[in-house]
């Protein structure tokens, strides 16, 4: 198990480098990170891995023919977003680190606690951003299951449900952390547009996530 000692980057290993046993190790330890943050990420590229997977299924499949380029442009996507949620698992880790380390900063003199200040707020903000991106990333996940449940092989209808639940647990996780955040940030520029762009992404998913569920329901009957 890697010692989390509240490490920066490169201090550690890259936790999507473990195997998957060993990355569950890590969560269950009683080490802080990875935490819900990385789970969330991990969630995402997992409903990008799982819908990649159904294009593939569907491409040289009889009766799909129509459908190939369509599906070979969502793989695209798709192993894409995989690759930038899998780095989103690492970075949420890292932007606790950094925040944890900038709260363990003297508080001594005056200057120090004014620089210890500047350092939480600006480890805070990270702390925002980085989850918000899991958001983003997995909404995308989700709209692009929409297409697939409607057209992808319906032998693989129940793999696209999956795909866009996956991506519903990482947005919906990834929100409680940027909520948390905030709730601790002095910038209220800052804090009302991520407020606002979060709602607006959870509005989509939650009506993209059903739109694709009600797909797949309809075609297992």
């Amino acid at each position: 198990m890697h010692s989390f000692h509240v490490a920066e980057k490169g201090d550690r290993s890259m936790l999507i480098e473990e195997t998957l046993a060993g990355f569950l190790d890590e969560v269950a330890s009683d080490a802080p990170a990875p935490g819900g943050g990385s789970v969330s990420a991990l969630s995402g590229a997992m409903g990008a891995a799982l819908g990649a997977m159904v294009c593939r299924l569907t491409i040289g499949k009889k009766g799909y023919e129509a459908v190939k380029d369509e599906m070979a442009k969502h793989i695209i996507e798709l192993d894409d977003l995989k690759k930038a949620l899998m780095l989103l698992v690492d970075m949420d880790t890292d932007a606790f680190c950094k925040l944890m380390n900038a709260f363990k900063l003297a508080k001594t003199t005056d200057d120090e606690r004014a620089n210890r200040a500047r350092a939480i707020q600006e480890a805070t903000k990270e702390a925002i951003k980085v989850p918000m991106e899991t958001c983003r990333k997995c909404l995308k996940v989700a709209e692009l299951c929409v297409p697939i449940a409607e057209k992808g092989n319906t032998n693989s209808i129940t793999d696209v449900g999956c795909a866009a639940l996956m991506a519903r647990a990482g947005l919906e996780g990834a929100a409680m952390n940027v909520r948390i955040n905030l709730g601790s940030l002095k910038d209220e520029a800052f804090k009302a547009k991520a407020q606002s762009e979060l709602a607006h992404i959870e509005k989509m998913m939650a009506e993209t996530s059903k739109k694709v569920l009600d797909t797949v329901n309809k075609k297992m009957q």
